[in-house]
Order: C-alpha cells, then structure tokens, then sequence
C-alpha cells in the first residue's frame, strides 16, 4: 500500500461548492481559481492576502486557464470562452460538441505546449456520452471517444505524456505525446487499475518528479502513483468526495483540493459535514507553474 504515512488535510476556504471543481493556481497573481460546476460560480483566492471573490456565470464552467494579465479561458457547456478579467464579460472562442446540447464541460488541462485537453460528459453522466478533446488554434481535435466521466487529465512536466481516466472504468490511462504540440504520438494505455479500490478516479496534476497526484471520489483521499503506476502514497482528506488537486503557493509546494456535496443524503451531509470545502495539504513535493492558454 502507501509508502510513506498518511496525513490530513486542514481547511483552506469554508467556501461550500455543491460540486468543487477544475482548481487551477496562477503563480503570476499568487491567485487560486476553482468552480462551483452545479452552482455556475467562479471563484477566486488571492492567497497572499486571503481576499476572496465569487463570479456568477451564465452557465456551468469547469476549466479556467490563464492567458495573459487581461484574459482568462474558461471551458463551459456552451464551448470555450474568453473572460476579460476587468468586466467579466465571456466571448465566444469555439465551439464543442454542437449536436451534443445535453452534454457538459468536465476535467481539463492546459499542456505545456499551450494546447488545452479537454473532456466532455453527459449532464446525467449518461454512459459513454463524453469525449476528450485537444484544443489549439480555436480547433478542437477528438482524442478519446465513448468517455463516461473524463478526469485525470495531466501532463508529465516535460509534457512527453498525458494521463487520463474515465471514472466509470477506474483505468489510469497514459500515452505519449508530442511535446510541442500535446498530440498523441501513439495509443494510450493503462498505467494503472484501480477499480478494485473503493471510491472513483477524478482529478489529478503532476509534481516535478513526474508522479500524479488523484484526488479519489468517494474515498477522501488523495492518492499519489509514480510515472509507472504504482501507488506511493494516500493522503486523507477531510470529505468523501474529493474531485481535484492543483500545487499552489511561490513555491508550489502546497496542495489545494477541492470537494462536493453533490448526491449525499441529509444524513450523509451529516457526516460529512465538511464537503463542498476547498482543502490544502504538504505533500512533501513540488508542482510545477501552470501553462498559460496560447490562443
């Protein structure tokens, strides 16, 4: 099992997210970005200071990536915008899954190459329903079909491989990819099978050494496997449904978490008092700066 102890997770905002997602950390403005996907919120940490903002969208969005000190792109169920920082306003940058209306955004990444890989999902997680998309130049290019619920897309720090799961199956999969432009090379394949474990596979981000780090739905953890698949750590945290990680801090050696609520009973909200939060913990490792969206 875990190679070194567990350890637990503290609050990092009380900010309750029906669905906590798509966390993302701009080292340019020291600023951490996540989703409320259910509750069509953006919100915002300045960590430094601890100011905090919400910004109510018009529709469900679950990947943010910075572009530059004005502009931000945002993926939605309506297709890839770009949100002007000052006013808030969304442009139109392209299109998804037209012929799709009842599907919806779900885990992203920007690459190192400044392409974005981004998956798509039923709104009722409808089986098979999603994709994964690589976007760049305003194009979207099919991936990966027949996907359920798309999550764990990362990248290797030298952005040679990319990783991803469909929830459903609990496979981690990898494949190699064209550094310069984030493409596949060659086939994927799994890296790692984890459907035996209890809970479900949803994000995940890479540290510099090259391990993936997974946040486990179901199981509040946060799971750490190497580059070959094997499981070197589990760090616990403090709800069930955890859904993404994302290094933060100057030195991008804190790890920041988010959370759902989404689906539990008043009971199981009960016990579990805690979900929908925005945790953090010290794994011990660094992360590496986040890619900038190259339009």
């Amino acid at each position: 099992m875990a190679a070194e102890p567990s350890h637990q997770s503290q609050i990092l905002s009380s900010t309750v997210c029906e669905l906590g997602e798509g966390p993302s950390f701009e080292l340019e403005t020291e600023t951490l970005w996540w989703f409320d996907i259910l509750g069509k919120t953006l919100h915002e940490l300045h960590v430094p200071s601890r100011a905090a903002r919400a910004h109510r969208l018009p529709f469900m969005a679950s990947v943010v990536a910075r572009i530059d000190d004005e502009r931000q792109l945002l993926a939605t169920e309506e297709g890839l915008f770009i949100r002007d920082r000052a006013s808030g306003e969304l442009s139109l940058y392209c299109e998804l899954e037209t012929d799709e209306p009842d599907n919806r955004s779900n885990d992203g990444r920007v690459h190192p190459s400044g392409s974005l890989w981004i998956g798509t999902m039923g709104k009722d997680a409808e089986e098979g329903a999603g994709a994964i998309y690589h976007v760049a130049e305003a194009k979207p290019t099919l991936l990966f079909e027949n996907v359920s619920i798309p999550n764990s897309i990362c990248f290797s720090p030298d952005g040679t491989t990319g990783y991803f799961v469909d929830t459903r199956i609990n496979h981690l999969m990898h494949v190699p990819l064209d550094p310069a432009t984030g493409l596949p090379r060659e086939p994927a394949l799994v890296l790692a099978d984890t459907s035996a474990r209890p809970g479900g596979m949803d994000g995940s981000v890479c540290d510099s050494r090259g391990n993936i780090w997974n946040a486990r739905w179901g199981a509040g953890t946060v799971d750490c496997y190497s580059a070959a698949g094997k499981l070197l750590a589990s760090h616990v945290s403090l709800a069930k449904r955890t859904t993404c990680p994302a290094f933060y801090g100057v030195d991008l050696n804190r790890l920041a978490l988010t959370s759902a609520w989404e689906g539990l009973s008043d009971t199981e909200r009960r016990e579990d008092p805690l979900a929908g939060q925005l945790f953090c913990l010290t794994p011990g490792v660094s992360g590496t700066p986040e890619a900038s969206f190259k339009l």
